[in-house]
């Protein structure tokens, strides 16, 4: 039951950072390899609305999200704005430096030292007991709650709200979506707002599980294969490829040696690039115009 338990755990984190790749990728085809920088740099505001708010633990946390969102809509506005029209490698290589960039921000303001927002807002992380002696931190079982909501508004969203019709549409045709009065760039902004927002909810709570350092980059990284392993333009794609690298990764962990963990997303994902190089649940068609 354990073994069960901590693949529902990480699978729930790469499903949710994983959501944010796929939203940027599906509306505006940009690989957004500064995607684990943005979750990392949303849970670093959460330190400092913390520290800035720890008589009121709740608007530290609304206002680190809130901050978030900006910043992914900001990052669209003043820097990928101006990578629309170019080749698809430029925007690439445009995320990538963007991502040393907030590397260096976070070093620069915060330095390499663990933080701990859940000890700065005072509250504990008590563990629950699940059936069959399994056990579960408050904070990990929270994490996989807000994948289920996160997803499941998402999926509400795109289909049936208006803004998320005008995403789906200009990621099927952008031109049309364009000569049908769609705003394109507010549509990628918003994509790129709601996917570091996604981000930083999943960031926010595993600072306050286990703590922050530098090192969460990789687990963005390591959610990537998740990403592609699905399907880069399918949110349900999302959730299986992560749910597929997690069980492979906890599998490795228990049964080989734990030495893997980080080698063996890496490892399912050049295996589905042989076999299915869109992704289980992806479009071929999509995936070719990269």
């Amino acid at each position: 039951m354990q073994f069960a338990v901590n693949i529902l755990v990480l699978a729930s984190i790469y499903a949710l950072i994983a959501s944010g790749y796929v939203l940027i990728y599906r509306v505006s085809r940009v690989l957004n390899l500064a995607h684990g920088e943005l979750m990392m740099f949303g849970a670093y505001l959460l330190v400092t609305t913390a520290a800035g708010l720890s008589s009121s633990p709740v608007v530290a946390i609304l206002l680190a999200l809130a901050m978030s969102l900006m910043v992914g809509g900001l990052v669209y506005l003043f820097l990928m704005r101006r990578m629309t029209g170019e080749m698809a490698l430029a925007a690439v290589l445009t995320t990538v430096a963007l991502g040393i960039l907030l590397r260096g921000l976070i070093l620069m303001f915060w330095s390499a030292s663990p933080q701990h927002p859940r000890d700065t807002l005072g509250w504990e992380n008590p563990v629950l007991m699940l059936p069959g002696d399994a056990r579960i931190s408050l904070f990990a079982a929270l994490l996989v709650a807000s994948t289920i909501l996160v997803y499941a508004g998402l999926f509400a969203f795109l289909r049936f709200s208006r803004w998320g019709m005008r995403m789906r549409a200009a990621g099927q045709n952008p031109l049309l979506a364009a000569q049908r009065g769609i705003n394109l760039h507010a549509v990628f902004a918003l994509a790129w707002a709601l996917s570091t927002f996604t981000g930083a909810i999943a960031g926010m709570l595993i600072a306050l599980d286990s703590g922050l350092d530098s090192t969460m980059v990789m687990i963005g990284l390591k959610a990537f294969p998740a990403a592609l392993v699905g399907g880069l333009d399918s949110l349900l794609g999302a959730l299986i490829g992560a749910l597929i690298i997690a069980a492979a990764e906890v599998g490795v962990i228990k049964y080989v040696d734990p030495l893997l963990a980080d080698v063996i997303p890496f490892a399912v994902l050049v295996v589905m690039l042989v076999i299915r190089p869109w992704g289980l649940f992806g479009t071929r068609e999509e995936l070719d115009r990269v």
